[in-house]
């Protein structure tokens, strides 16, 4: 057996970050949380790595992997501090950042702001080229017009260059000639060329997400080389893996080309782990519910699969408001934001009405109870004077909160000027949360096809747990699981996720017309390409193949995605095709057109490795009785009582398996702190889960 067993899940978030150290001889797990380093990220992973040497002495030289995700690329976008990039595109394309796909996100705001593009007009330049939307060559490139162009774009002392020229898609060699030119002129600087970023159709989406790569590749480059410099200093000498916005991890080589590809590495984790709750329970339709201190993410699992979608958008300027951020094309699992987190900031509107978010105090200053400054009472003020959470028991006892401000705070700025009675506006804020999460995810559920009466919900994040009763029974959904430690949840989601790579190659052509050879071929580049990307990895295990295509009717804006079980594409006949798209069709859109002739836009291949299986530790067997669970009783609000009653307070970690009890239950761990109406019984099963029924 090998001596390195150890793997280490490390989540870089906003306020804090994460480590879950997993033995895999026993499936013992050590967690860690220490409070993020913006300035050099890389210090607060040296620290949590060096703390929790103290719980396992020597793990860091038995480390076989050191899984990482981050929000370092999606910060650098948010905040605008990525490198300075040029664009280099065919002439007369040089606006399409700006013109975008020429919709008002919001039609009737004459005031309505739109992002920033990531390079300015000045810094876009246009080559003298044309290809056709068939790949031949309508005017070739002139070499010393493109090098002349390089020259300009080094004068003015860009870091990193985008290239994206019209149909390159089809025919890269343009944009091949032009990345030959930058390196030998200028080897120091950045390329990224949409051909190997993403050879899509659809130009504006194409041109935005290789810009974007471009603009965080040289923050991204120097970060995991410094974070493996680092690693390897402290006597690390396990293999470093990132998480993909997709739900994959690849290799430090492969983030550091294409850290477009690792935006949504964070958040991603949690949908993650409850994919594998999914698998691991057989639950058919799940409901994987994320709140922190700032944001609730959400995702619907079916048949313990997270869908993944092909684009998303980074730094909106209206949050909430589709079309007013920045188009990314790239595959990431299906994440909807929907709704704040305890630091979201409750006020009174210009209507006069109780509002809650989308502002928030974050971690600095916080809300009113975390001493730090904070004026503005938050969610997590409310739970604390709705008798939720315990003032001495925050961070299992770090960190302690302040009752007495947080009262003031909402007498003042929320029951006085609403002159509604105080208790009335505590459990508003609570419920207005949980109502709009609850619309949020109902949309979200119907658009998947699924039924907010069937799902199971998964708690995750600080705050999850704290509001996922009251989401469930809103949703009219009749269980509600919690895993153990909730709080760090997210980060179990890196050991049960595969080493994968998506790759897709747009080339446009009439099902009746298409020529399956042709195609066959196309897919097996891909899994060449594919196979070259995993093998960074330094492994030589089998690799995995899933093929699907991008269907349309002709003339449709948008695909609809169908998978290609089959490992030779020559040998499918094209009316299994036809039938495979009108079912899909027909389960989203309720009906399908067979008289229409349908078209192939894109093709798709998700290379992967076999997955390595997580042995969750099983919990000791009952050892006295549920009373040794119990800390206390607490008054606490009840939304159906509709006034405070007595909650038995238990302590998690002497929950033991086979263990049930009924509510008004509160069950708290260091992370984070379930809470279970009267109307609901909780029971512990051999893994810790916490499954809570509700009642009709």
């Amino acid at each position: 057996m090998s001596d390195k067993f150890y793997r280490l899940g490390c989540d870089i978030g906003g306020t804090f970050t994460d480590f879950v150290l997993l033995n895999d001889q026993t499936g013992e797990m050590k967690i860690n949380k220490c409070l993020t380093t913006p300035q050099d990220p890389s210090d607060a992973v040296e620290q949590g790595m060096r703390e929790l040497e103290q719980k396992s002495p020597g793990f860091v030289r038995q480390l076989d992997e050191v899984i990482h995700g981050t929000t370092l690329v999606i910060n650098s976008i948010i905040e605008r501090k990525g490198a300075k990039t040029g664009l280099i595109t065919t002439e007369g394309f040089k606006d399409v950042l700006e013109l975008g796909r020429e919709i008002r996100y919001a039609p009737y705001d004459i005031f309505a702001e739109f992002p920033k593009p990531l390079v300015p007009r000045r810094f876009r330049l246009e080559v003298d080229e044309r290809i056709r939307s068939d790949g031949t060559v309508l005017r070739p490139l002139d070499p010393e017009d493109a090098r002349e162009v390089v020259g300009k774009l080094i004068e003015m002392g860009v870091e990193s260059i985008a290239v994206c020229l019209l149909n390159s898609f089809e025919n890269p060699t343009h944009e091949l000639k032009i990345k030959e030119i930058i390196q030998k002129e200028a080897p120091d600087i950045s390329v990224s060329i949409s051909y190997e970023v993403l050879p899509q159709i659809r130009e504006y989406e194409r041109t935005s997400t290789t810009v974007t790569n471009a603009y965080v590749k040289p923050l991204t480059g120097r970060y995991l080389t410094k974070l493996s410099e680092r690693l390897e200093s402290i006597g690390s000498e396990g293999k470093l893996f990132i998480m993909l916005s997709s739900g994959g991890i690849t290799s430090v080589e492969t983030a550091a080309e294409f850290p477009v590809r690792i935006i949504e590495s964070g958040p991603t984790a949690a949908v993650i782990a409850g994919q594998y709750y999914g698998k691991l329970f057989d639950i058919p339709e799940m409901f994987c519910f994320d709140m922190g201190g700032t944001t609730a993410k959400s995702c619907l699992i079916q048949g313990g699969v997270a869908g993944v979608v092909p684009t998303f958008e980074v730094g909106r300027v209206q949050r909430f408001m589709k079309g007013s951020g920045l188009t990314i094309q790239v595959p990431v699992v299906d994440l909807m934001e929907i709704g704040a987190g305890g630091g979201s900031i409750a006020k009174v509107s210009k209507m006069g009405t109780l509002q809650v978010g989308p502002e928030s105090s974050g971690a600095d200053p916080g809300p009113i109870c975390y001493r730090r400054g904070g004026s503005e009472p938050g969610v997590t003020d409310a739970d604390l004077l709705l008798g939720y959470l315990d003032e001495n028991y925050f961070l299992g006892g770090e960190m302690r909160l302040d009752k007495e401000a947080a009262r003031r705070g909402i007498e003042e700025k929320i029951a006085g000027p609403l002159g509604v009675p105080f208790i009335q506006a505590l459990w508003g804020i609570h419920d207005l949360i949980n109502e709009t999460m609850a619309a949020a995810a109902k949309t979200h559920i119907a658009e998947k096809g699924g039924n907010p009466k069937v799902v199971t919900l998964a708690a995750f994040g600080g705050a999850g747990p704290v509001h996922a009763y009251g989401l469930t029974k809103k949703l009219g959904a009749p269980r509600l699981v919690v895993p153990p430690n909730a709080g760090v949840g997210s980060a179990l989601g890196f050991f049960t996720a595969p080493r994968a790579f998506d790759l897709i190659r747009s080339h446009k052509v009439a099902l009746d017309a298409a020529d399956f050879h042709e195609i066959e071929e196309i897919f097996k580049d891909m899994e060449t390409e594919g196979a070259r990307t995993l093998q960074k990895s330094d492994t030589e295990e089998d690799i995995r193949f899933e093929r699907s295509v991008d269907a349309r009717f002709v003339g449709q804006g948008s695909e609809t995605n169908i998978s290609i079980p089959e490992t030779d594409f020559t040998k499918v006949k094209k009316e299994e095709v036809r039938r495979r798209f009108d079912e899909v069709y027909e389960k989203l859109y309720g009906r399908t057109y067979p008289d229409s002739p349908v078209e192939f836009i894109n093709f798709k291949v998700r290379a992967s490795l076999p997955e390595r299986l997580l042995r969750l530790p099983k919990g000791e067997k009952k050892v006295g009785s549920l009373m040794d669970a119990v800390k206390r009783e607490r008054q606490a609000y009840s939304g159906i009582a509709k006034g405070f009653i007595p909650y038995t307070v238990y302590d998690r970690y002497k929950l033991y398996p086979g263990a049930e009890f009924q509510g008004p239950a509160i069950i708290e761990e260091r992370e984070s702190t379930v809470i279970v109406g009267e109307d609901a019984s909780v029971s512990v099963d051999e893994f810790g889960f916490l499954w809570i029924d509700l009642t009709k």
